[in-house]
């Protein structure tokens, strides 16, 4: 694993934690965070019986979104140079978080600038500390946003606080992104990782197998037609009725005890 971000894990959940604090977490067009977040992605996949991943950063911040000193150096290079950086690079991430089968939860610890607020809306969950701070800032260094915050930010927050956010480039403080639905709690900064945790084990409690089918039904509803959609959940409910955990949650519920889910 990479040294840009720590994977630990605790029972069910793996808590990823980006640790370039001296950079306030930013992330590199190419190079090391995009092959972390691939490594970690991969990781998880092939380990079936973790059931929750936290997102966090170590210091101050979340990310600070953009490495800009990167940017300065790149300026001037050949169009077509920038844009495979961008698809070779960073765009990877949001195709390998989003699409991770496991539900995710970003504990914003402080700012989520640009790319880190992107970063932030490919999980599935948030909960913000007091001291988070949120801006689709691309705007305000003269991009646009490159790494799907354009597709993100408005199944998020609706389409006119996402765009009030990108042309604006205007900060929120955690409980503005509460009101409008970008974190779902706002918490003490002390508490952050805590309450992190205690949804994580309250989503890990719950069958493996079902939490990656409710995820996946959840990610495809946002493009498919409803009859669609429908028939895709009575493939995955014959899937979900036929499994031990299933079985195990209706045997636990009428003996009036806590069930004990295998993942089978």
């Amino acid at each position: 694993m990479s040294d840009f971000l720590l994977f630990e894990r605790d029972g069910p959940v793996v808590t990823l934690t980006m640790n370039a604090p001296e950079k306030r977490n930013a992330l590199s067009i190419e190079g090391g965070s995009t092959e972390a977040f691939l490594d970690a992605c991969a990781r998880i996949a092939a380990e079936p019986d973790v059931r929750c991943v936290i997102l966090t950063g170590a210091g101050s911040a979340f990310s600070a979104g953009g490495d800009l000193k990167s940017m300065r150096d790149r300026y001037g290079m050949p169009p077509l140079e920038i844009r495979e950086g961008y698809r070779r690079g960073i765009q990877k991430i949001p195709l390998a978080l989003y699409e991770l089968e496991v539900p995710t939860i970003a504990a914003v610890n402080g700012p989520a600038i640009g790319a880190g607020l992107d970063l932030a809306c490919m999980c599935d969950m948030r909960i913000g500390a007091e001291s988070a701070l949120f801006a689709e800032s691309f705007v305000s260094v003269g991009i646009v946003p490159g790494d799907g915050g354009a597709w993100l930010l408005p199944r998020v927050v609706g389409r006119a606080k996402a765009a009030e956010m990108a042309f604006t480039g205007d900060r929120l403080d955690a409980r503005a992104a509460l009101e409008c639905g970008l974190v779902s709690q706002v918490v003490p900064d002390a508490e952050l990782l805590g309450a992190a945790k205690a949804l994580a084990r309250r989503v890990a409690r719950n069958p493996p197998g079902v939490l990656r089918l409710t995820k996946r039904l959840l990610r495809e509803g946002e493009h498919m037609r409803l009859s669609s959609l429908l028939e895709l959940s009575a493939s995955f409910q014959a899937l979900a009725h036929s499994t031990e955990d299933h079985r195990e949650a209706l045997d636990a519920w009428f003996e009036k005890r806590r069930p004990d889910f295998k993942g089978r």
